[in-house]
């Protein structure tokens, strides 16, 4: 509210008044010899505790929700992002606290009487309390009688001068009952606000009475009916507030949508659990904070791995969270994104589900199973190519040029990312616009290499197109492919097909040939012409004998991957992408599933995916079908076995006289040729001689015989009557 020194100057009076008339009860009980110190036994108590007031009221109901009261008295507004309701009648958050004991005359005097406002403008502090909590007006009392405790230093004294026991100067549901007006016995409950909300600490030891007990109220309690209000530091090392968003027009409207769901929700229903579904949590705690903002709320991130594993725990975290959602206008962003189904973790998550409050919002990647009825699900996936060519044109100004669109059409970052890296290239080229195209560049490569680093081999790309020897309709679709990935964005986005296509917007290419045939070359070739990454899938790491595990590493894989700026290489792919087979067994079953995820994300995945194997006719159909080029590499002829050994070396090597045409007559792949060059290098460095026939036969027929192929002698006879071997 925004006039909050007149309130807490009320709310100090209502203090000292309300203090005031405990200290004369227990003045007065204290001069009475005869008053009881214990309330007198009910008939039948145990049937008087069942048959009380109800227990406490649910957390949902009309007058218990920040939300509640927000849909009840004021229409949420449309506009969403910085805009906010209007702060309901409540204590500010963070507010400075002096406690001193008024005058008590003056106290009286001036203050309203309890369980009222002053001159009906303002609510004091305690009266909200016990409105949002449920406390009825006996329970309220009692929790000011043990407030007093630390804000009058007058309380201990009286409290053990009217229970006639100088070993007692603390508060006791024995003394309540004595001094205060509507004793009632079901107070002490469990299922009562005093003990559910937790607002008293009682201090029980050994075999004492719970009617005996010493009572304490709870600090947070203290500091809100005093009139500061903020997160309970229980709490505050669990939580992070989530930043203020702006959001594009595509996340936008799926807040709209949510927003307009939850007005609808009827007055005293519990609100819905909003799970927000997809891989970027970042897009989707915008929403959620917008969402929140919306109501004049903040959301705080819970990770579900923080969550305790003892179940009291988790109740004491539950019901101060659902105690503070009664206090502040907070929002819950529970991330559970990393939360695999079977883990101890996600029984917590659903039972917290089952019994949240307020306005809560789950981050996850698929809707959890079993709260269909109690959730609104949406999927949150990160700004369109067009919004994010936008922000960069945007935050780079004039000096754009057409980098928009090229990091839109490789990098798939959400609003945050893009602000991050187009500042940071800004500020290290100031004074050299030149230099701007390769710092943006470097700087989105830069941001997707960490994830993909931990789950798959980066490759450093070399190799160029003169190195490529391979016959002209092979390079053709070579350099079809490359065309395809740089121009995405002009034919996606700005010529329509991305709004008319659900599948097949994906770029995938299967290399088939033997080994050695230049698949891992054309691959690199590929990355050093479209200046991205390239990363070979190591299937050590991602195969698994556990069962769902491979789903697991493939699914961490190619959400790495969707930022962008990545070629994916799945060399010996058919160990990965085999047939599925008739299912006579679980294992089969399950090996079925892993082909059927594969199929799945590589229709969905946005970056180029490269394919290479030497068993083409091992791959499932599926796959075939689904992949938008199949380049063949054949076994390198004559003409391309003499280019490949007349570029194997490099210029600085000391090489003499060789005669390409009778090398070309040797039936090699290029990646033999690869290794005999460099093994009679490196005889030739030991001699400290040119790299010449001689060597070079010395490692030919080192290669025959690694590849159990035959030598015939003939082969090699001209090289010996030319000098023999050393």
């Amino acid at each position: 509210m925004n006039d909050y020194a007149p309130w807490l100057q009320a709310n100090d009076r209502y203090l000292a008044a309300a203090l005031a008339d405990l200290r004369a009860r227990l003045q007065r009980a204290a001069q009475s010899p005869d008053a009881p110190a214990t309330p007198p036994a009910p008939a039948a108590a145990a049937t008087a505790l069942m048959e009380s007031a109800p227990a406490v009221r649910a957390p949902n109901g009309p007058k218990q929700s920040w939300f509640a009261r927000v849909f009840a008295t004021q229409p949420a507004r449309a506009s969403l992002g910085s805009a906010q309701v209007d702060t309901i009648d409540t204590p500010p958050a963070i507010a400075p606290v002096v406690v001193e004991v008024p005058d008590p005359g003056a106290a009286v005097a001036a203050a309203s009487p309890p369980g009222g406002a002053d001159d009906g403008k303002y609510t004091p502090a305690l009266a909200m309390l016990a409105d949002r909590l449920g406390l009825s007006p006996f329970e309220r009392d009692l929790l000011l009688l043990c407030i007093g405790m630390e804000l009058d230093t007058r309380f201990p004294a009286l409290c053990a001068q009217a229970q006639h026991d100088p070993s007692r100067p603390y508060p006791t549901f024995a003394l309540a009952f004595a001094v205060l007006d509507a004793p009632s016995w079901d107070a002490l409950s469990p299922q009562r606000p005093l003990r559910y909300w937790r607002l008293l600490e009682i201090h029980q030891p050994g075999a004492q009475p719970l009617i005996g007990a010493a009572l304490a109220a709870d600090e947070r309690v203290v500091n809100f009916v005093k009139g500061m209000n903020y997160l309970d530091d229980r709490l505050s090392p669990l939580l992070t507030a989530l930043p203020p968003a702006s959001l594009p027009p595509s996340q936008q409207a799926v807040a709209d949508r949510l927003l307009d769901q939850l007005r609808h929700v009827p007055p005293g229903e519990p609100l819905p659990a909003v799970q927000l579904l997809g891989s970027d949590s970042v897009s989707k705690q915008a929403i959620a904070q917008t969402v929140a903002a919306a109501f004049g709320a903040q959301a705080y991130r819970l990770a579900a791995e923080l969550l305790p594993a003892a179940v009291a725990e988790q109740e004491t975290l539950l019901r101060l969270w659902q105690r503070e959602s009664q206090l502040l206008p907070l929002a819950l962003y529970l991330d559970a994104a990393e939360v695999e189904r079977g883990d101890a973790t996600a029984t917590w998550v659903r039972r917290f589900l089952a019994r949240s409050s307020g306005l809560v919002f789950v981050d996850a990647r698929e809707p959890w199973a079993g709260t269909a009825a109690q959730a609104l699900s949406v999927d949150v996936a990160k700004p369109s190519a067009v919004e994010q060519r936008a922000l960069w044109q945007r935050l780079l100004g004039d000096a754009a040029g057409t980098q928009p669109q090229q990091l839109a059409s490789h990098f798939d970052f959400n609003l945050g990312r893009i602000e991050q890296i187009a500042h940071g290239a800004l500020a290290a080229v100031e004074g050299k616009p030149a230099a701007l195209a390769q710092a943006l560049w470097q700087g989105a490569l830069a941001h997707t290499r960490p994830a993909l680093d931990e789950l798959a081999q980066r490759i450093e790309p070399k190799a160029g197109w003169d190195e490529l020897k391979l016959p002209d309709s092979e390079k053709a679709l070579l350099r079809q492919i490359a065309d395809q990935v740089a121009r995405r964005s002009t034919v996606y986005d700005d010529w329509g097909f991305r709004a008319r296509m659900n599948r097949g917007l994906s770029i995938s290419a299967l290399f088939t040939g033997e080994s050695g045939t230049g698949k891992t070359m054309a691959a690199e070739v590929l990355a050093r012409e479209l200046g991205l990454s390239l990363y070979r899938i190591d299937l050590s790491a991602v195969v698994s004998k556990y069962i769902g595990e491979t789903e697991k590493n493939l699914r961490k894989l190619f959400d790495a991957a969707e930022g962008g700026g990545a070629i994916l290489f799945f060399d010996e792919a058919d160990a990965l992408f085999g047939k599925r087979s008739e299912v006579k067994d679980s294992h089969d079953r399950y090996a079925n599933i892993e082909v059927n995820y594969l199929l799945q994300r590589l229709e969905s995945f946005g970056g180029l995916a490269i394919l290479a194997t030497n068993m083409k006719g091992a791959l499932d159909g599926a796959f075939l079908r689904r992949l938008r080029f199949v380049i063949h590499f054949p076994f390198p002829g004559a003409a391309e076995r003499r280019a490949i050994w007349a570029s194997v070396f490099p210029a600085q090597a000391a090489v003499g006289a060789l005669d390409f045409d009778r090398l070309a007559r040797l039936p090699l792949t290029g990646g033999s040729i690869q290794g005999i060059a460099l093994n009679a290098a490196f005889i030739a460095a030991k001699a400290g001689v040119e790299i010449g026939m001689p060597l070079l036969l010395e490692a030919v027929r080192g290669e025959y015989r690694k590849l159990d192929k035959p030598i015939n002698e003939a082969d090699f006879r001209w090289l010996e009557s030319a000098g023999g071997r050393p």
